[in-house]
């Protein structure tokens, strides 16, 4: 099922008349995650990070989605299809599958109850287990959340609970 989910065709918004209203485009990530320290636990890198992919950042943490009903629980970062998404640190790949609502779905567990998702990927290149380090590829990006964009949903997690990406990683 996800492979004929990540192929589906584009919906037809993409082609031309938007069927939705856009996300307004609230900066630009001009560099992305790269080598992070080691023996360095991932609630001291607060405010150190770097987002996993450049491209737009779209939605803001907390602001209502543009087509309602609930509220952004992480960015979305338009980029183009086949870039390579990061890792913004080392951790462990937790889960790597599809996900209704979320598309291919990498979520890395970076200790401490830390947690980051990245969403909405054409391909997954790491599995479940797998060690990753900070600026590692993970996978690349794709449409297969169902956003009609190109791009990355990325989340960080503390606990279950979502934190603002913007106050852990710096733009560029």
């Amino acid at each position: 099922a996800a492979a004929a989910q990540a192929n589906a065709p584009p919906p037809a918004a993409a082609a031309g008349a938007p069927a939705r209203r856009a996300e307004p485009v609230v900066g630009e990530v001009r560099s992305s995650a790269g080598i992070t320290p080691t023996g360095v636990r991932f609630a001291q890198l607060r405010g150190q990070l770097r987002f996993p992919v450049r491209g737009e950042l779209v939605g803001r943490f907390g602001a209502p989605r543009a087509e309602g009903g609930t509220t952004w629980k992480g960015v979305f970062i338009r980029a183009g299809t086949g870039a390579d998404v990061k890792a913004v640190a080392a951790g462990e790949v937790v889960y790597s599958d599809w996900l209704r609502g979320y598309g291919n779905l990498i979520i890395v567990d970076h200790g401490g109850d830390y947690l980051t998702v990245y969403g909405n990927n054409d391909t997954l290149l790491k599995e479940v287990g797998d060690a990753v380090s900070g600026g590692d590829a993970i996978a690349s990006v794709g449409t297969s959340g169902g956003a009609g964009d190109s791009g990355l949903y990325f989340e960080l997690r503390h606990q279950g609970r979502p934190l603002d990406p913007m106050q852990w990683v710096r733009l560029n």
